[in-house]
């Protein structure tokens, strides 16, 4: 099969396009012959070498987490799933794999794909739906008529939190640039702030950041919150309280118990997956410097097929 590789890290320059062998899965795994992958800021940072106290890798590596696809072979105890199935899910940050036609997973931590949703609209949501959810709820605690704020509301996990927060019942003010406040407006938000003509630091009594900036965007974002309030970061792993209100950085690990959900409010007409780009595999590298830039429109993802 041909994958996307790194044999040492950097830029994404240091990708090259190759050939690998698919290995037999074991009794609980399957075969997913890859149709899309999911390209995220974590993916970039991987490559770089930057998380790599957190997510050693070992070279080659095929980056990439979040895919879909077409259950090719199944394991002798896989009962729940079999050959022809759609299916999406998320491999862990230190075995990648998604860049590449096939991939080796565990069964359990597969969902299939609902009939109305492509591949590339699968693949986008592992990540940044379940990362959107825990920082929202399991972190942030948000409940129905609290005041949250979502930096960089136009991208992958901020489109996501802006419907999930509406859903929930917030009032939900989040940041874009000019060119996209439509966009984030559309998604649910009540409010929405272009940071590069406004301050947005002018805003009180705020219960819940979602910080995936860091830097002076988080600094400032203290002064905003209620005395009790919380800023759940997404980049800002050393981030700690201050004077009573709550700092927590969001490490997420796991999207298997968010699939479902996803598919669902999907199904429901609850979900808008906002598409930036769609790439092919020849093209991984120009992706991934996509992304890169920070200012990416919804998902950036890689069809593994003409």
């Amino acid at each position: 099969m041909k994958a996307a590789l790194i044999q040492t890290f950097g830029s994404p320059d240091v990708i090259s396009i190759g050939e690998m062998t698919v290995r037999n899965p074991q009794p609980g795994e399957v075969v997913v012959r890859i149709e899309a992958a999911g390209i995220n800021p974590l993916d970039v940072k991987i490559i770089a070498g930057y998380l790599q106290q957190v997510f050693p890798v070992d070279f080659p590596y095929v980056p990439g987490t979040d895919f879909s696809g077409v259950v090719d072979v199944v394991g002798t105890q896989v009962t729940h799933l079999q050959p022809g199935d759609r299916v999406f899910g998320r491999s862990m940050p230190n075995a990648g794999g998604a860049i590449a036609q096939s991939i080796v997973t565990a069964a359990a931590d597969l969902c299939v794909i609902p009939a109305a949703m492509s591949f590339e609209q699968a693949a986008s949501l592992p990540t940044t739906f379940g990362t959107a959810r825990q920082a929202l709820f399991d972190i942030g605690r948000l409940q129905r008529g609290q005041r949250v704020l979502i930096h960089a509301a136009a991208g992958g996990v901020g489109s996501m939190a802006v419907q999930q927060a509406h859903l929930a019942g917030a009032y939900v003010i989040g940041t874009a640039s000019g060119a996209n406040l439509d966009l984030v407006k559309s998604l649910g938000a009540d409010e929405v702030i272009d940071y590069r003509t406004q301050d947005f630091s002018s805003l009180r009594d705020i219960d819940l950041v979602l910080d995936s900036l860091g830097g002076e965007t988080l600094e400032k974002s203290w002064s905003v919150l209620r005395p009790d309030g919380r800023i759940a970061s997404l980049v800002a792993f050393d981030i700690t309280g201050r004077n009573g209100m709550a700092g927590e950085s969001v490490f997420f690990s796991s999207a298997t118990p968010y699939l479902p959900e996803a598919a669902s409010r999907f199904q429901a007409g609850q979900l808008q997956i906002v598409t930036d780009s769609i790439f092919p595999l020849e093209d991984a590298r120009a992706a991934l410097e996509k992304v890169a830039t920070g200012h990416a429109r919804g998902k950036v993802s890689i069809r593994m097929r003409n």
